[in-house]
């Protein structure tokens, strides 16, 4: 579970894009690995990305496999944390959701993203469960070669969020 009240042992970087509604989010679904969490806590940084947390995590914020990783990238401003899928999805009612799976049919590459999308991605270990898949109505995947799983999460946030901001200009209309 992830806790916030060791806050001060982080040093907190300051966004400096403009705060506004049509950002990317990218979501977690009861993270496991926290080096993975931490890489992807830092692309967002970098790009201007929600990061938003599913509960419940597998590490502390204090864990220091975490802490190498994100070093001091970490906002906690741009980081919300939702205590279950049902809180997440409840919140999300009026926003589109796009499930990341390799169990997906459509390719990331045909997909038109949109101004304000949540990115969501499963566990590392296990995906996300099957009410999830029956919840959300975009499912998209990454291409590879076959006989391969998948790719690192925090690799496959990179290449998705980056092509949500290549499309929307999100980081070119929002500095």
């Amino acid at each position: 579970m992830i806790s916030y009240e060791e806050k001060d042992i982080f040093s907190i970087a300051r966004m400096t894009h403009k705060t506004n509604n049509f950002r990317p989010k990218i979501a977690l679904y009861e993270p496991d690995i926290p080096q993975n969490t931490a890489a992807i806590a830092r692309t967002c940084s970098c790009l201007g990305a929600l990061l938003e947390i599913i509960e419940p995590c597998g590490f502390l914020l204090s864990d220091k496999r975490f802490k190498r990783v994100v070093m001091d990238y970490l906002d906690e401003s741009m980081i919300k944390t939702y205590n279950s899928s049902e809180e997440f999805f409840n919140a999300k009612k009026k926003d589109r959701v796009i499930l990341m799976t390799t169990k997906a049919s459509k390719s990331y590459i045909d997909f038109k993203f949109k101004n304000g999308d949540t990115l969501l991605f499963g566990r590392e270990s296990s995906g996300v469960p099957q009410k999830v898949h029956k919840t959300v109505n975009h499912r998209i995947k990454i291409p590879m070669i076959e006989k391969k799983r998948s790719l690192n999460l925090a690799s496959s946030v990179a290449i998705i969020l980056s092509e949500n901001i290549r499309q929307t200009n999100y980081l070119w209309t929002n500095q």
